[in-house]
């Protein structure tokens, strides 16, 4: 028999090869024969490689105590949120073997447990020694075929996000020049020259004109303008980043199942489209 699965630890485990399209009963109420109420639903075993259920594993708290049983999918029909196996006796869960959480469901576990559903149920006997050769589950078995549901299906959409390098910004700084002009109040020095008219003139002996030039030489000095370059802090530029949200709407053409009825003759239909029947419990 090829290995199976609690479906719990192929969802948890292998998404990537099931995605959200699988069915789970985990949790529904089971009945049994005559509609009894018989427990829960615990979980499944499945294909891990598909995620096809092949057993369901059943609490069977309402007719014992304590037990737990595998019992095939096919023996099983679904109506909402009950699971109903309408060939299944207390008299037949009482000798099935009791599963335990976590353990592996093997080969002789599964052919005792099926020579007791299928003594009941003579549309799924199989010749033993055929049974016993193939040893496992088989896509022909009907004990072991999924029950068909019909389910109308609408497609949604889910929108995810990603993050993505949107654009960037370079903080650096350059050297901007322009001409600057500063007064400065400079000194500098000027020839002063006093001339006084003398006015009791005496005459110098022995002088004669020309022969006694002297030159005065005088030095002026100035202040003339030193103009060095200092650099001071004006400004302090800190550089980061916040996150802000933006509103955007995305359009895509999604779909949707409806009911289809064809109609074949003169038929009328209720809201529900079942063929209305007449006080003479006629259809009509």
């Amino acid at each position: 028999m090829a290995r199976l699965m609690p479906l719990s630890d192929i969802t948890a485990q292998h998404s990537d090869v099931l995605g959200n399209d699988y069915y789970d009963p985990t949790g529904q109420t089971a009945y049994g024969m005559n509609g009894d109420k018989i427990g829960t639903i615990r979980g499944a075993l499945a294909e891990p490689e598909t995620g096809k259920i092949r057993f369901l594993l059943v609490d069977v708290g309402g007719w014992f105590s304590s037990k737990e049983v595998v019992v095939p999918v096919g023996m099983s029909t679904f109506e909402g949120d009950e699971v109903h196996f309408t060939n299944l006796t207390k008299e037949q869960v009482g000798d099935m073997r009791e599963y335990r959480t976590g353990e592996e469901y093997s080969d002789d576990a599964q052919m005792s447990d099926e020579r007791v559903l299928r003594a009941a149920n003579t549309d799924m006997q199989v010749d033993e020694s055929q049974y016993a050769a193939k040893a496992g589950y088989r896509e022909d078995d009907a004990m072991y075929q999924t029950p068909d549901k019909l389910r109308l299906l609408e497609e949604r959409l889910v929108v995810n996000k990603d993050r993505f390098v949107a654009g960037s910004v370079e903080v650096g700084k350059r050297v901007e020049t322009h001409q600057e002009n500063v007064n400065v109040d400079l000194a500098r020095e000027e020839v002063v020259i006093e001339r006084h008219a003398v006015t009791d003139a005496q005459a110098v002996e022995g002088a004669v004109l020309g022969a006694d030039s002297k030159t005065m030489r005088i030095d002026l000095e100035a202040e003339r303008a030193n103009v060095s370059k200092q650099a001071f802090v004006t400004e302090e530029v800190t550089v980061g980043k916040r996150e802000v949200t933006d509103s955007q709407t995305v359009t895509e053409t999604v779909g949707r199942e409806v009911l289809e009825v064809t109609k074949s003759g003169d038929v009328r239909l209720d809201s529900d489209g079942k063929p209305m029947m007449d006080d003479t419990n006629r259809k009509v």
